[in-house]
């Protein structure tokens, strides 16, 4: 057959089919448009199949071995066989997730109905939104109006700032390098000073960043003398005169001052802590600092040694030092085995006591009159101590939380409470993650933690002190989880009730506006005196009365003459009649027969009545 014969026959042959080819790509373009509305994309396969099938008897019916035709339809075929595959690899593809999101969800129910019975999950309660970091926390603080708590962490390096009285973020920032520790300079959370790892001094504000500087060493702390305006960052390693430093930041002039120079073993490889070359593996170094802000201003600074130096901010010049505390050295012969160092410090309010904590796990109470330590205490697990705080009431509290001083101590596995005076353990919390720093709110019994782990911790001790006045609802709260109110290791109130249906014993309710026009509004919070409940609080009588008397003075005269009143109109009332009613005695026989008298009397005149009325009918 000629070429042209094959084109005049392929016209023909086209025009024999049209209706099953088109009926048959009218149903392909309908699956395809199934296929990407999600339906079920297995029929398109079956489509092309046919597709292929029908083409292949429409040639069997003309019966000639058209080579056009039968090309166009293997074309065909072909298309639809690797369509077909790929919305099979696709269908594969969606039900292979779906079956993914269903196990997914299967395990959530699963485990939240696991969660159901867990006790501790269940007396849990997520005090503070987003209250958490990616993988770590390093430090928290809270403000001084306590409206506020700010937090580092990582990774990304952060800062979170979160507002108490809404208990969610305020907002988040990143930081370039990742934060050491940090001071708020303002009450609220307007001023912040970080040290970082990387040597710089960032200065936050709300805005952002305001300004970042650097110092010459790698700093190991950071604390602000309120009385000089200085930041004192605590630096390892010496200065050319072989000591180490404590630089000075002066931030109402604007640049560092002279720095304090301490002694932590100088470069020579004699004296004890010698080798302090920067750099070196035991390089000296100057660990920590505090400063005597309630009393007289004093700072010290922790070494590396195991020595506390004391400098006057005054005359720039060291006033003492306090050497290791005896046996704070481990000797094996002529071998020091352990160098314990200063890691913490802090100033009692009196500014009369000091508190040590060292390296290896040891805590000493020091009065500066003396080198002698007052008090030895050991945290038990051997790790350095972080945190050392007094928990004394603030000035501004009418009345203390705890009735005796307490000392809270912390290392990297547990934060223990104790007695001041005698050291005895008073209460101990161990996190199930390493912890970084412990913050405490003041006159209450929260506990804020900085720890490994993405979720950062609160606590709340109901012994330790009331509830913040951001998070007041949690006195309640504990009431109602506590398992036994007889149990003593149970919530045991620490305003002198030790069964909770006794909590409100002596206590009287007042709504706020009662508060405000007693003055007692600002107590909130503050003191173990005002319970809240519902929508008012719980004043103690005694509180309340005196609130009366000084809030209006003439109260008592009221009082007074009230009582006078009720006492005379008592005496009117007795001279018309007694308390009790007279009892008089009778003579019971008496009685009878007198009453038996009277009756046969009345029995003698009704018979009369009716004599009298018969004989007047009868005439």
């Amino acid at each position: 057959m000629s070429a042209s014969a094959v084109a005049q026959s392929a016209p023909k042959q086209v025009s024999k089919v049209p209706a099953k080819d088109q009926s048959l790509e009218a149903k392909e373009s309908s699956a395809s448009a199934g296929a990407k509305a999600g339906i079920n994309l297995n029929i398109f396969g079956a489509l092309s199949g046919a597709f292929s099938g029908s083409s292949k008897k429409s040639r069997s019916e003309d019966g000639s071995s058209n080579e056009t035709k039968h090309g166009t339809a293997h074309v065909k075929g072909m298309g639809g066989a690797n369509m077909g595959a790929s919305a099979e690899a696709r269908a594969d593809a969606q039900n292979r997730e779906m079956r993914v999101e269903k196990r997914e969800k299967w395990l959530a129910r699963k485990r939240k109905r696991s969660l159901k019975q867990d006790p501790e999950f269940a007396n849990r309660i997520e005090l503070l939104q987003d209250f958490e970091f990616d993988e770590a926390s390093s430090c928290v603080r809270i403000s001084e109006d306590g409206n506020w708590v700010m937090s580092t962490g990582t990774y990304k390096p952060q800062i979170h700032t979160h507002y108490l009285p809404h208990l969610s973020l305020s907002y988040a920032r990143h930081t370039n390098t990742v934060n050491q520790t940090f001071l708020l300079l303002s009450p609220d959370y307007s001023k912040s000073l970080h040290l970082q790892c990387d040597r710089q001094l960032e200065f936050h504000t709300p805005g952002g960043l305001h300004y970042a500087t650097r110092i010459p060493r790698y700093g190991r702390d950071l604390v602000y003398s309120k009385h000089a305006a200085e930041a004192l960052i605590p630096a390892v390693g010496v200065n050319g005169d072989g000591n180490g430093e404590v630089f000075r930041l002066n931030l109402e002039v604007g640049r560092f001052m002279r720095g304090y120079e301490v002694d932590v073993g100088g470069d020579d490889m004699t004296s004890l802590g010698g080798g302090a070359l920067q750099g070196g593996i035991n390089t000296g170094a100057v660990n920590t600092a505090a400063v005597a802000e309630e009393s007289h201003n004093l700072l010290a600074f922790g070494t590396s040694l195991g020595t506390v130096e004391f400098w006057d901010s005054r005359s720039r010049s060291r006033v003492g030092v306090l050497p290791p505390a005896h046996g704070a050295y481990i000797a094996n012969g002529d071998v020091l085995d352990s160098r314990p160092e200063i890691s913490a410090l802090e100033f009692h309010r009196s500014g009369l006591t000091l508190a040590t904590g060292t390296s290896n796990g040891l805590i000493y109470i020091y009065d500066l009159r003396s080198p002698v330590p007052l008090l030895k205490k050991d945290q038990g697990y051997g790790y350095p101590i972080q945190t050392l705080t007094y928990l004394s009431p603030s000035t501004s509290s009418r009345s203390a939380p705890i009735s005796e001083e307490k000392i809270l101590s912390s290392d990297k596995r547990i934060i223990k409470i104790w007695d001041a005076g005698s050291g005895d353990p008073w209460n101990s919390v161990e996190p199930a993650v390493d912890i970084n720093h412990v913050e405490w709110c003041k006159d209450s019994g929260m506990l804020l933690t900085a720890n490994e782990g993405r979720q950062m911790h609160s606590f709340f001790i109901p012994q330790l002190g009331p509830a913040p006045k951001w998070c007041s609802f949690l006195d309640n709260l504990v009431e109602e989880m506590a398992e036994d109110a007889a149990d003593p290791s149970s919530y045991n109130s620490a305003f002198g009730a030790g069964n909770t249906g006794e909590v409100y014993d002596n206590y009287k309710f007042l709504d706020m506006k009662t508060l405000r026009e007693l003055n007692l509004d600002h107590l909130i919070g503050t003191t173990s005196a005002l319970r809240p409940y519902m929508h008012g609080y719980f004043v103690a009588q005694r509180l309340y009365e005196e609130a009366r008397l000084i809030s209006n003075p003439e109260l008592f005269e009221q009082q007074r003459a009230k009582s006078i009143q009720e006492k005379i109109e008592k005496e009117r009332e007795s001279r018309i009649r007694g308390n009790k009613a007279v009892k008089v005695k009778v003579n019971k026989r008496l009685a009878e027969k007198m009453l038996k008298r009277e009756e046969d009397n009345e029995r003698r005149k009704a018979r009369r009545l009716l004599a009298k009325t018969g004989d007047g009918e009868a005439h």
